[in-house]
């Protein structure tokens, strides 16, 4: 009996989903509605196929520690659950490099591979798994598998996929002809892959029915995707194909290509699984309104959020109340430092103020105001020239590193649980409004030694207040 393994594509950027999204905290490490991260969604929905122990992620090693830790909140995962990526090479050497792992920890030809994106969002978690089993039953058969979406809009963003649709199959003689109508339509041959259209093209498209929403997740056996990338992309193959210590030596002279683009566009056999499940990438605002839960107006809200006279906005306000009278056809995101608004439909857009904020340099387009780290969230309150306010929220039982500044010093004011704080060795107590004062070049360290949550206000002051003026002597989540 094979064995299905999985592998989360846990890489990316924070771009499209700005402000919230940002260089430091992409959107899949985000909660976009309520409850889990979208990296916490995808794990716990690949566990409904498979072992925690045959399951993965993908990802730059700076991911490291928010990877390892969101997906524990969540499952039992491996302790090496990170296969770390060299440098970034897009989706096919990274997919090549996950591969490599399951068969140095005994995957054999004949398992299973699933292959799915952490930035995501599915509605319909049943569906999706009925959808994945269908796929793992036509990998079985030797074929690539790739799963696609009906398009309910013609969207531009997309990749597409051209598959032959059968048409019904009015003589169903007997039960042998059933089963095999059930197969036909569980998996359609992939015709044509199409890169992002224009848009008169993606109306075609949507109104022809031949047409899918390229999903990006991927099923097969490690032994039809050898077989495939040798004719597919035959200078990978001969350096996957020297095995997996290599492979990641060489990782760095990789070309950067898709594995749609690697493998998928020139496989032999490629075949697509319906996805009827309510999937969104969650590619723009826009993608993402239309996958929330709406209101009588069709309005989509999340926060603290009014609305008199106003319909079809879609409007997240997590920080303050955001009124909205008389407006129509809006996109409205509030975050600490910035505020986006755009007609819907045009939210794509977002790209060119991310890329105007990175040609001036400024931190709103690398800089996230509430950040996840390993031990739990901060939120950065207030930033002038030589000061900077943190509301810090430590997780029962974690620590921050040691470690000490060159540039500042930091002030802790304790508002809730007891911190237990060492400074140049000492250790000591403090309680809810006490504080307490660290210098510049102290050795310093704050934990949470409770049951509860700790919460702190941390003042900094001084000359520069970069994230990067940290030096760490110890750390308990391999931190440099």
């Amino acid at each position: 009996m094979s064995n299905i393994y999985g592998l989360i594509l846990a890489g990316g950027s924070g771009v499209r989903l700005w402000p919230r999204s940002r260089e430091e905290l992409p959107k899949q490490f985000l909660s976009l509605r309520k409850g889990n991260t979208m990296l916490q969604d995808t794990v716990t929905r690949m566990l409904h196929v498979l072992p925690p122990k045959h399951l993965y992620a993908v990802a730059g090693g700076k991911w490291r520690p928010l990877v390892s830790y969101q997906a524990r909140e969540v499952a039992l995962v491996p302790e090496d659950f990170l296969i770390e990526e060299p440098v970034a090479r897009n989706t096919a050497p990274a997919i090549l490099l996950g591969c490599g792992v399951f068969k140095e920890k005994g995957a054999e030809d004949d398992d299973i591979v699933v292959v799915a994106p952490s930035d995501h969002l599915v509605k319909d978690v049943a569906a999706f798994e009925q959808a994945l089993r269908k796929a793992i039953e036509a990998a079985k058969s030797g074929v690539m598998v790739t799963l696609g979406v009906t398009p309910t809009r013609p969207d531009t963003g997309f990749g597409y996929m051209r598959c032959s649709v059968p048409e019904e199959n009015e003589g169903k003689e007997n039960e042998g002809s059933e089963r095999e109508n059930e197969r036909t339509e569980a998996w359609l041959p992939v015709e044509q892959f199409i890169e992002k259209p224009e848009l008169q093209a993606a109306e075609h498209y949507m109104k022809s029915g031949e047409y899918f929403w390229n999903s990006g997740i991927f099923v097969f056996t490690l032994e039809t995707l050898y077989r495939e990338l040798e004719h597919t992309s035959p200078e990978l193959y001969e350096v996957a194909r020297k095995g997996h210590d290599v492979f990641l030596e060489e990782f760095q002279t990789l070309s950067s290509i898709s594995f749609d683009y690697a493998v998928m566009e020139r496989a032999n056999r490629v075949v697509m699984v319906k996805l009827e499940a309510g999937w969104s990438d969650v590619g723009s605002w826009d993608a993402l309104y239309e996958v929330l839960d709406k209101d009588g107006l069709y309005n989509a809200t999340i926060g603290d959020v009014m609305m008199q006279g106003s319909e079809r906005n879609l409007v997240d306000s997590r920080n303050r109340l955001t009124s909205l009278v008389d407006v129509e056809d809006l996109i409205v995101i509030d975050s600490p430092d910035a505020i986006f608004i755009s007609k819907r439909g045009s939210s794509q857009k977002v790209r060119n103020v991310v890329e105007k904020l990175r040609t001036d340099v400024r931190k709103e387009a690398t800089q996230a105001m509430e950040n996840a780290r390993p031990w739990g969230v901060y939120t950065i309150l207030c930033e002038e020239e030589r000061f900077k306010i943190k509301r810090i929220v430590i997780t029962p039982g974690k620590r921050l590193s040691l470690q000490y500044h060159h540039h500042r010093s930091e002030h802790w004011v304790v508002v809730r649980g007891t911190a237990l704080v060492v400074i140049d060795g000492k250790e000591q107590f403090i309680h809810e409004g006490e504080s307490v004062f660290i210098p510049k070049n102290a050795r310093h360290r704050l934990g949470n030694p409770g049951k509860v949550e700790l919460e702190i206000v941390e003042i900094q002051g001084g000359e520069y207040l970069g994230e990067d003026d940290i030096v760490r002597l110890d750390d308990d989540f391999d931190r440099s």
